[in-house]
């Protein structure tokens, strides 16, 4: 019998990562049907045929499973975002970006519960802060929200590199908001003008807004379908990164 390639994993590492990935799994379909509140290793293990204590082997506590299912979740909608970038055509920077915006509310419009753990209050108590000292090592969540930060944040600095926008001058920023984009920005792969990072936080406040007051029910009072007021940011904010003739000339996906 031949040996196993080397660093191939055995039958147990296997059996191991297999039960791992169910109980993520179940994990998820508990927090859909259920919410956060009737999210427990109690609830995963009944769906499961388990014991609660036997879940303790794989996941330390509640919280560990559930930075775990947010690590996946980040990771799932990179990927939609990526699958969303790769095929918009033209591949520009601006069509890229309306192609990633829009891959991003239809994730979040299809998976509310999901999205209400990444980016709403029903993993306040049970996550870290994404935010961290510079100094301070990433958790896998960090790490996981700063790829997904990373996909907007990249295409919009290739939109200021290829055709820069207009942009604030930096001694008309607020003293406090100029201090603290140049830390942040600091931090960044690419160096761009602190007014151009000025720019992207609009944008993004307003792309992230408009996906969550739909998602969380908050446009109901006027609006039964949101997205031809979506559609109107993603024409504005066109306009702001000046790159409006990208949205006039590519066809809504």
């Amino acid at each position: 019998m031949s040996a196993l390639p080397a660093g191939s994993p055995n039958r147990r590492d296997r059996l191991r990562a297999e039960t791992v990935q169910e109980i993520k799994d179940t994990a998820r379909r508990v927090l859909v049907q259920r919410g956060v509140d009737g999210l427990s290793l109690r609830a995963v293990a009944r769906e499961m045929g388990m014991t609660a204590p036997a879940l303790y082997r794989y996941f330390s506590s509640r919280e560990n499973l559930v930075e775990n299912i947010v690590v996946d979740l980040y990771d799932e909608l990179c990927a939609e975002l990526g699958q969303a970038v790769d095929a918009a055509r033209p591949a520009t920077p601006p069509v890229q970006l309306l192609a990633a915006s829009r891959a991003f509310r239809r994730w979040a419009t299809t998976r509310r519960a999901e999205f209400g753990l990444l980016f709403g209050s029903a993993g306040d108590g049970l996550l870290p802060d994404v935010s961290a000292p510079a100094d301070a090592p990433e958790t896998p969540v960090q790490e996981a929200a700063g790829r997904f930060g990373g996909v907007f944040g990249g295409l919009v600095a290739a939109i200021y590199l290829e055709r820069p926008f207009p942009t604030p001058a930096e001694k008309d920023l607020d003293p406090a908001l100029r201090a603290q984009l140049v830390a942040w920005c600091r931090t960044l792969p690419v160096e761009l003008p602190i007014g151009a990072m000025r720019v992207f936080l609009s944008c993004w406040i307003r792309l992230y807004g408009m996906v969550c007051m739909e998602v969380f029910g908050h446009l109901k009072f006027a609006l039964d379908d949101a997205e031809s007021l979506f559609e109107d940011e993603l024409r504005q904010l066109a306009e702001l990164l000046g790159v409006a003739d990208a949205y006039a000339t590519v066809e809504r996906a």
